[in-house]
């Protein structure tokens, strides 16, 4: 049996010690009724290990989700380097029978390798983190601009040169809404053929088939500042359409879906934010853009529901004394001096609840990742309460954006923290801002994070910043 290559993808998703999920897309082929069914065949197994011994899945690829299916690779062990073959066919059977195909020809498919979390709670990990990708895709694609793809080939010679464990991706993977509402998607289809267009690029589709990959939205996956702007009319077509492409593309492959004892992902998501473990490393990755609530008065605001807050705080104060590392796609400190509303400074309870849970609890070891204002920098949180409470702020943006980027003066980068509680929390020891396109390498251990900035080009910007706890 013939198999095509993944038409989009592979995307090595969600990685343990001992399964993998592994997205890719199919494609669509038209019949008097509908389409015909497609389905997608995985081959894997450890590197090295003879190929008689490895693994098949086979499994239907939905036109309810764009052709793309998830196939979680189970069984396996951690720290190790597996190799796989992903690809699809189209036929006229049901899924059984389509299992019961004879022999896959897998040489016509290219074989690429990853390698599963380590079990070792005092192991360092590497990750690369950025946000912000830009691609102007205006009029069918007969605008085009795909400068941003250089960034990815050059965290791919990271890789190569010095292993990362996994790519974090905090916001705006998509521009949505080109030129704000030029162009600006607003129907399924649309927001399909630009998360296919994005994710298509030679550089950024070799690194997630190869490393480990997760995502979270901003705003730009829907509309600009989301939802400040947003209409009645937009919560019921707009939305819905933008959420739909975001769950197929990006949320299928993370930690949202649970396996069933079958081993396949189940389940409808409730929630978007996640977290999961590796190494020394705990990151919990929030959502702050599709919880929100916004209004002019400052008490009715919401960045986040109840039940996202209350696993937030369990999960910082779980007393496991590892490294908690925080995703907010928004920066949660510091401050702009203005044009605000967009960030943790417009929704100040919140944000003083998780400080002072921290505080109260004596939460160590705490940074807050984040990304959105295209410029990269660091800083720290201390408080006059306590004389051990350290939070550190690390800032990635972006991986590409063609016009001014922000610089220090629009930033509160000393002095107290905005708060609405009693207890007084102090801004400082900022990095230097770097306004150019970038990404940013986090290596983190038990004892701190290291945080280097590279250019789009991959030059060094300045020099490692050491965050010690």
């Amino acid at each position: 049996m013939k198999l095509s290559k993944p038409t989009v993808g592979p995307i090595v998703g969600y990685t343990t010690g001992t399964d993998s999920r592994l997205w890719f897309r199919g494609n669509f082929e038209a019949v008097a009724g509908g389409y015909r069914r497609c389905f997608g065949a995985v081959q894997w197994g450890e590197k090295g290990k003879p190929a008689a011994g490895r693994q098949v899945k086979v499994g239907k690829l939905s036109p309810n989700f764009d052709m793309t299916g998830v196939f979680p690779l189970t069984g396996l062990k951690p720290d190790r380097e597996y190799e796989y073959r992903a690809g699809w066919f189209l036929a006229d059977a049901d899924l059984d029978a389509a299992r019961a195909m004879p022999q896959f020809d897998w040489d016509a498919l290219e074989t690429f390798t990853f390698r599963t979390a380590t079990e070792q709670a005092a192991s360092a990990r590497a990750y690369a983190v950025g946000s912000c990708r830009y691609l102007l895709r205006l009029f069918g694609g007969t605008i085009f601009d795909d400068r941003g793809d250089k960034t990815f080939e050059s965290i791919l010679c990271q890789h190569q040169k010095n292993p990362i464990n996994a790519v974090l991706m905090i916001g705006d993977q998509i521009y949505a809404d080109d030129l704000n509402m030029l162009g600006a998607d607003q129907k399924l289809d649309s927001f399909l053929e630009r998360y296919q267009t994005a994710f298509k690029q030679e550089h950024l589709a070799r690194l997630m088939r190869q490393v480990p990959t997760y995502m979270i939205l901003d705003d730009h996956e829907i509309e600009d500042n989301w939802p400040i702007q947003a209409t009645s009319k937009d919560m019921t077509t707009t939305y819905p359409h933008a959420i739909h492409a975001y769950q197929i593309y990006q949320a299928s492959h993370s930690p949202v879906f649970a396996l069933d004892k079958e081993g396949w992902i189940t389940g409808t998501p409730t929630r978007f934010w996640y977290n999961f473990s590796d190494g020394c490393a705990d990151w919990f990755v929030m959502d702050v853009r599709t919880e929100r609530i916004w209004s002019k008065d400052p008490t009715q605001r919401q960045m986040m529901k109840k039940t996202q807050m209350d696993a937030l705080l369990a999960w910082l104060a779980d007393g496991s004394g590892r490294v908690k590392m925080v995703v907010s796609s928004v920066p949660f400190i510091p401050d702009l001096t203005s044009d605000a509303d967009d960030k943790w400074g417009a929704y100040l309870p919140e944000r003083t609840q998780i400080l002072d849970h921290i505080l109260k609890n004596k939460v160590r070891k705490v940074s807050f990742v984040s990304g959105d204002v295209h410029c990269s920098f660091t800083a720290q949180l201390t408080s006059p309460a306590d004389p051990d409470f350290k939070v550190f702020s690390i800032i990635s943006s972006s991986f590409f954006w063609p016009y001014p980027h922000m610089e220090q003066g629009d930033f509160v980068l000393k002095g107290p923290l905005q708060g609405a509680g009693p207890n007084q929390y102090v801004i400082g020891k900022a990095s230097p801002i770097y306004s150019a396109d970038n990404f940013a390498r986090l290596d983190v251990t038990p004892d701190g994070v290291s945080v280097a900035y590279f250019g789009r080009k991959g030059e060094s910007l300045g020099k490692e910043v050491k965050l010690a706890f």
